[in-house]
């Protein structure tokens, strides 16, 4: 068999595996369990205590920081496994070794693997009168599969909703980090930042050490309180000495950050906006805690290296230009104004359309009350899943300020040439496109293919 043929063999498969898991039950609703997964992962021999992990909880930040840690590892020399969630485009990119989504032929092999004993459990489920494992329960398996089989030498992990019964928790993690927490889920994690801190924090594990973002008062008290609890060390970055201070760059920002082990100026980062910066000064104290028990400083010129060259797409990023085309995950409240921020700080525009699609369960109405100041016009659209709201039915309850305009196209790529025709207009017009992650992912295909011509 030839190569390209064997390819698209595993490609096949790999789409059918893929298949396999959508039709179970959806990552819109987790169950707040762990046995089912810790159940699989040990018959599979452990493969979730073959490397040390590091976790990570939050609102919003987790897939950045993450993968901000992931790059200082492997510039380290480390081999890496990085689990994120959800995906842009295709479901590999949720699972990397050394920096690299894996390939249709990894996931293949190691879902054949994981199969059997997933079907055993769902069995058992299923004779308790259980739902068998969902679609994220049976992700995070095969992500601890991939990096025992790489094998790693250590797990970058982003938990999924929550915290304490996300399933990525039946690993235990060393360094224990958390981005920025808000008010999000709040149908599944609580109606307030105390009960949702409370739940994300159950990625403390006894004696791990654990690194914060900045956080509201009381989401700081409950972490403090958790890392008590588990006779942990907690770092809080702001607090302690350390600190972060950034200025716009070309194609990025410099940060100077004193971590816990060192200090570092004039670092590049290579990703826009302000939060990065925080997110970069989470990173780097994340892998002090880990390489060096928060005493041992990270070689400056590593540093640099892996700041540099770290991507995290879908966050604040341009895919196309003339006209210029932004894309931005954020989907909540909080996400909106760190959006808001960097839009305004990082570019010049005068003229912003913005794209927007939501779904159903994030609170789009203050989403786009935040944004609305700093934009022109409003496209709102349809997003492409089955869990998004029809846009005519957030056009019917938004109430903005008369001077910007709402318009509604439910088919989102007749959204996005129409939002590229009003940026065209001028000479320094944009369309940012957020709201939502597959509408992001939709966007990013249509650059690429250059679908909206």
């Amino acid at each position: 068999m030839s190569e390209s043929n064997e390819a698209s063999e595993y490609a096949r498969a790999a789409e059918l595996a893929y298949q396999e898991l959508l039709s179970r039950m959806g990552e819109g609703e987790p169950q707040p369990r762990l046995e089912p997964t810790r159940r699989v992962v040990e018959l599979l021999g452990d493969v979730h205590r073959a490397y040390p992990v590091i976790h990570l909880a939050g609102t919003n930040g987790k897939t950045s920081t993450a993968r901000m840690i992931e790059s200082i590892l492997r510039t380290l020399g480390l081999r890496t496994g990085l689990f994120t969630s959800p995906h842009l485009i295709s479901l590999n990119e949720r699972i990397q070794v050394d920096g690299a989504p894996i390939s249709d032929e990894t996931l293949v092999a190691n879902w054949v693997d994981i199969k059997p004993y997933v079907e055993m459990v769902d069995a058992e489920l299923l004779a308790k009168g259980e739902l068998r494992l969902t679609f994220f329960e049976v992700l995070t398996i095969l992500g601890f599969a991939v990096f025992a089989d790489a094998p790693v030498d250590v797990a970058v992990v982003e938990a999924g909703m929550g915290g304490e019964w996300d399933s990525t928790n039946v690993a235990d993690g060393v360094v224990a980090v958390f981005t920025p927490i808000a008010l999000d889920h709040t149908e599944r994690l609580g109606k307030d930042l105390d009960t949702i801190a409370r739940t994300k924090s159950g990625i403390i594990k006894p004696a791990a050490m654990v690194v914060s973002a900045p956080q509201e008062p009381e989401v700081e008290t409950v972490l403090r309180e958790a890392a008590g609890l588990t006779e942990s060390i907690i770092h809080v970055l702001g607090t302690g000495g350390t600190s972060v201070v950034s200025e716009v760059a070309v194609g990025g920002q410099l940060a100077s950050i004193i971590g816990l082990a060192g200090t570092y100026d004039d670092l590049f980062v290579g990703l826009l906006g302000d939060h990065q910066a925080v997110n970069a000064a989470v990173a780097l104290m994340a892998v002090e805690c880990f390489l060096g028990g928060a005493n041992r400083s990270i070689d400056p010129e590593l540093l640099a290296e892996a700041f540099a060259t770290v991507t995290s797409p879908g966050r604040l990023q341009r895919v196309a230009s003339n006209p210029a085309v932004i894309v931005d995950a954020a989907h909540n409240p909080h996400g909106a104004r760190s959006l808001a921020e960097g839009v305004t700080s990082y570019f010049d525009f005068d003229d912003i359309t913005l794209v927007f699609g939501s779904l159903s369960d994030k609170n789009y109405l203050e989403f786009l009350s935040t944004l609305a100041p700093f934009v022109q016009r409003i496209i709102l659209t349809t997003p492409p899943s089955d869990r998004a709201i029809d846009a005519a039915d957030i056009a019917a309850a938004l109430m903005l300020p008369p001077d910007v305009l709402v318009t509604v196209q439910p088919d989102p790529v007749v959204a996005l040439v129409e939002a590229r025709a009003y940026a065209a207009q001028s000479a320094k017009g944009a369309v940012v496109v957020s709201g939502s992650i597959s509408l992001v992912g939709l966007t990013i295909v249509c650059a690429s293919e250059e679908k909206w011509s």
